[in-house]
């Protein structure tokens, strides 16, 4: 059995932020995702720019430098933007929205690459035939399109979620106590580095594990009755 020392319930609390940190910026990285792609593929060339530029730019830079650029670029545009109405308190961004947001638009960016490749999956007479029925574009997304890109992309977003997991863990150098901070503090004052950071593998090997065992059970929801009409 493992001595932690005492420290066990400060890695339970480091565990479930890393979790929050994970699903916030993953319900964020979908949201900009599907935008992203569907402006990659807009008619008007203004809205492709910005979605080939935004997962340009995201995917050249190293995800720890977007990090320190949200954290610290953050509050510097919010006190400009209150200094313009004449704010002068000091306002600082949460490592937690920092780290989020941070995390979220790293993941948007790379979801956009997958959901505009599953979008083109898609048969186009499937819209044609909604459009012929009289639906609307937005009926026609939401009700055809959509629904078949969750089911193509799900692969490729299950994996981008496990880097999502693991890369919570450069959110600890602006101060969030998700895992990898408690442990750095852990073994600080133990002076047992073998055993924290030992703990802390377990500890993200288990996540990524239930992470995966969840991806495949929805991967077979997701294809009931494809498959078999292949």
């Amino acid at each position: 059995m493992i001595d932690l020392h005492g420290f066990g319930a400060l890695l339970f609390a480091g565990t479930f932020m890393t979790l929050q940190l994970t699903f916030c910026a993953l319900a964020l990285g979908l949201i900009l995702g599907i935008f992203g792609a569907t402006a990659k593929l807009s008619d008007a060339s203004v809205l492709r720019w910005l979605g080939n530029s935004y997962s340009t730019l995201v995917r050249g830079m190293p995800e720890f430098l977007m990090v320190l650029i949200f954290y610290f670029g953050a509050t510097d545009v919010l006190m400009s933007v209150a200094s313009c109405f004449g704010y002068d308190e000091y306002i600082e961004v949460s490592a937690f929205v920092a780290g989020t947001t941070a995390l979220g638009f790293i993941f948007g960016a790379y979801a956009s690459e997958l959901f505009r490749g599953a979008i083109i999956a898609i048969h186009p007479g499937q819209a044609e035939a909604a459009r012929a029925l009289g639906m609307s574009r937005r009926q026609t997304f939401f009700r055809i399109t959509l629904p078949q890109v969750w089911r193509i992309a799900l692969p490729g977003l299950g994996n981008l979620f496990m880097i999502l997991m693991k890369d919570t863990a450069l959110v600890s150098v602006v101060g969030l106590e998700e895992l990898m901070r408690v442990t750095s503090f852990a073994v600080g004052r133990s002076k047992e580095p073998f055993t924290f950071y030992l703990t802390a593998a377990v500890i993200y090997l288990v996540l990524t594990s239930v992470a995966s065992l969840g991806m495949q059970r929805l991967e077979k929801r997701a294809n009931l009755g494809v498959r078999e009409l292949a």
